[in-house]
């Protein structure tokens, strides 16, 4: 874990080691979770609120980014460890929170009923009346410490970042990518968009990106996997690699045939381009290891958006 400005970096355990991060942010005694991984996380952050001091009843906020398993699976059976909090969430995202019966059908397409069973357990709801809906410009306060929410559309249209003015940084779930610290090199770290279904659109992606901006945030904490710095220059090479992704999208499909595996291969050549030439000297085979869920799952994504738009 690392700390800064009383935000400390939890890995949730979900996937591999600094995979998957959820965030306690500790003011004045009192506490909030961002993101909390899945079910099988929530040893870790309760482990991680002793850890600073505090105790379950010392929190007062989960707030969600969005309603994606990895990001909030374990909402339910950390709130069931949180007397006194309130789980904070994109308006789109609360009737799942509540009733996850959709959310976990939409998840077992995607991954499978057995995938399902072992690396998310059974998804549980939140009462209602602890669900607070966050619309564009929503504030609350930790202790007194302003937080701002705002609505981010492109990863998924139940996307929310978490503005927080002391630490000049955003909480961005995915909406500004994965940045994996195995590709950190001496130019710095590096970020991938996540395309992942099935919400995925590349122009209002690129507009929420922009709009984290606006801010002249000092850092970023992606779900994926940590604080970073340097926004504008992962922005730039988000924004390259939104167009490069859309453009391979439309080579795949074009061609004909099995357009997925396809869209793989160009995927997988793309990143390898891009990390070596951001300095990344893992072989070839390391590197796929470390992305083959999000190849994949971007793969996915990007076929899904190709053929609704072109619908």
């Amino acid at each position: 874990m690392s700390q800064e400005h009383g935000i400390t970096a939890i890995d949730t355990g979900f996937h591999r080691p600094r995979f998957d991060a959820a965030y306690l942010m500790v003011e004045e005694g009192r506490g909030a979770f961002i993101d909390c991984g899945t079910n099988h996380s929530v040893p870790r952050l309760l482990q991680a609120l002793a850890d600073a001091g505090l105790g379950v009843g010392d929190v007062d906020w989960l707030v969600l980014t969005h309603v994606h398993l990895d990001h909030a699976g374990g909402a339910g059976a950390l709130m069931r460890e949180l007397p006194h909090a309130k789980l904070l969430v994109h308006p789109r995202g609360a009737r799942h929170m509540v009733d996850p019966s959709k959310l976990i059908a939409g998840a077992t397409a995607v991954y499978g009923e057995a995938e399902m069973a072992r690396s998310y357990g059974t998804i549980l709801p939140v009462a209602a009346g602890r669900v607070v809906e966050a619309p564009e410009g929503h504030e609350f306060a930790l202790a007194g410490r302003v937080l701002r929410c705002i609505d981010t559309p492109g990863h998924a249209r139940h996307h929310l970042c978490l503005w927080d003015a002391r630490s000049r940084s955003w909480f961005t779930g995915d909406t500004f990518g994965l940045s994996y610290r195995e590709f950190d090199t001496v130019n710095g770290a590096i970020a991938i968009p996540t395309t992942s279904p099935v919400q995925f659109e590349p122009g209002p992606l690129k507009d929420s990106i922009r709009r984290l901006l606006e801010t002249s945030p000092r850092a970023m904490y992606p779900t994926h996997f940590g604080r970073v710095e340097d926004v504008e220059r992962l922005a730039d090479g988000l924004f390259s690699l939104i167009d490069a992704m859309v453009d391979a999208v439309g080579q795949a499909a074009a061609a004909g045939g099995d357009a997925h595996a396809r869209l793989v291969e160009a995927l997988r050549d793309l990143y390898l381009q891009r990390l070596r030439a951001h300095g990344v000297e893992l072989d070839a085979d390391a590197i796929f290891e470390v992305l083959a869920v999000d190849i994949e799952l971007n793969a996915q994504g990007l076929l899904i958006w190709w053929e609704r738009s072109r619908g």
